[in-house]
């Protein structure tokens, strides 16, 4: 919401102003010069991008409308997991936690969790690494380095759709110069008309450079601003995970283990130590 929100202030700006100031809003109204720049960036976004970077983007877009997912509720259900995780280990052995690992559906421990069950991505991180730690001979520190790579590789993917909407926007200003050259070039070709007409397709042809701009940096732009801040919010979420994990694998408590994956929460999700504390023993 707060993405239609903000376009309506820009559009709303924008043009209020323009109004205000005296302008014909009917004269921004230029179809052709939208087609000609909508269509260069589309194109050039085609050329520029693979299968695989233009399906991404596309997927990733609707998610620009939603608000984020990673609160601070989200984050005590995923600490009060791995928490009783991280106990029912410490209790009864690795192996105890090996049927919640391989069907977290059918876990008693996961299905507590709804809000973390159906993230598949944080689900699959987390039973893929406690596999490894009931299954595998890996120690710590080679885990570590197997989680780096994984959240490296995660936040390399979620730049894809970033790098493409970065571009585009960067790409729109030149596309409404185009548009707006083309209008010159139809005014040059009517150089005998009157005044009056030649100044108003000067002002439609002008019209260009203005959408350009506009669609760019008040558009464009801040979509790719707003996917890196959310794709920063995901990569916190396996960090959290990561760092609970290597501290029970370290040999601390899991209150101690849950403590540090706290830690690492930006300021505006993390819950105090009593909160988290509540909410684990409520659980």
């Amino acid at each position: 919401m707060l993405v239609i929100l903000g376009y309506l202030i820009v559009t709303g700006s924008v043009l209020g102003g323009f109004a205000l100031a005296g302008g014909h809003l009917a004269a921004l109204f230029q179809p052709l010069e939208l087609l000609m720049i909508g269509g260069a960036a589309v194109g050039a976004f085609v050329v520029g991008n693979n299968g695989k970077a233009i399906k991404a983007t596309l997927q990733t877009l609707p998610k620009t409308l939603s608000g984020s997912k990673y609160t601070k509720v989200v984050y005590m259900d995923l600490m009060a997991l791995l928490y009783d995780i991280l106990a029912k280990v410490r209790k009864e052995g690795l192996m105890a936690i090996e049927n919640d690992v391989e069907n977290p559906k059918q876990s008693p421990l996961f299905s507590k969790y709804p809000r973390i069950l159906n993230d598949h991505h944080v689900t699959e991180f987390i039973t893929d690494y406690l596999r490894l730690m009931v299954g595998g001979n890996l120690n710590a520190f080679e885990i570590e380095n197997l989680m780096d790579n994984e959240i490296e590789t995660h936040h390399h993917e979620g730049e894809i759709p970033i790098h493409a909407l970065s571009r585009l926007g960067d790409g729109m200003p030149a596309f409404g110069i185009v548009a707006a050259v083309m209008g010159v070039i139809k005014t040059m070709g009517s150089v005998g008309a009157p005044p009056a007409e030649l100044g108003l397709m000067i002002a439609h042809a002008l019209v260009g450079t203005f959408l350009g701009i506009l669609l760019a940096y008040g558009f464009v732009t801040p979509l790719a601003t707003l996917l890196e801040q959310k794709l920063g919010e995901s990569t916190k979420m396996f960090q959290c995970i990561k760092v609970t994990l290597l501290s029970s694998l370290n040999g601390y408590s899991p209150a101690l283990a849950v403590e540090f994956g706290r830690k690492v929460l930006y300021s505006t999700e993390r819950p105090s130590f009593s909160e988290l504390e509540k909410h684990v023993k409520r659980k």
